[in-house]
C-alpha cells in the first residue's frame, strides 16, 4: 500500500545534470565600497577619546599642586533668627483591646 500524500516519483529527471550557474556580482552590486568601515573605525576612535577624558578625570594633563592660600577679613554675615514652631498639642498614646479569653479545655 502506497502513501496518498506522496507525490508519484518522476521518470523525467536525468541522472546527470549540466547547468551550473555563478553569480560574481560587481563590488558596487554588492555595496562594498569600505564606507561603512571607515564610519565604524571613526566612531570607535571618538568612543575611545572620550572614555580617556572621562576616565583620567578630565584630561591627560592636570595641575599636580593643590595648595592654596584663602585670606577672608570680611566678618561672616549674621542669619535671622528662624520662626518658632507651636507647641503640638498632647495626644494620648492608642489604647488596645484586651486580648480574648483562653479556650476552656
Amino acid at each position: 500500500m502506497t502513501d496518498p500524500n506522496v507525490p508519484p516519483p518522476r521518470d523525467d529527471r536525468p541522472d546527470v545534470v549540466h547547468h551550473t550557474t555563478i553569480n560574481n556580482p560587481s563590488a558596487t552590486e554588492r555595496g562594498g565600497s569600505g564606507w561603512i568601515g571607515f564610519l565604524v573605525g571613526g566612531l570607535l576612535v571618538v568612543l575611545i577619546i572620550i572614555a580617556i577624558v572621562v576616565f583620567s578625570n578630565g584630561g591627560l594633563n592636570r595641575a599636580t599642586d593643590t595648595n592654596v592660600d584663602l585670606d577672608v577679613d570680611l566678618p561672616a554675615p549674621e542669619l535671622p533668627e528662624a520662626p518658632k514652631m507651636p507647641e503640638l498639642p498632647p495626644v494620648e498614646p492608642p489604647s488596645l483591646p484586651d486580648p480574648s479569653p483562653a479556650p476552656a479545655n
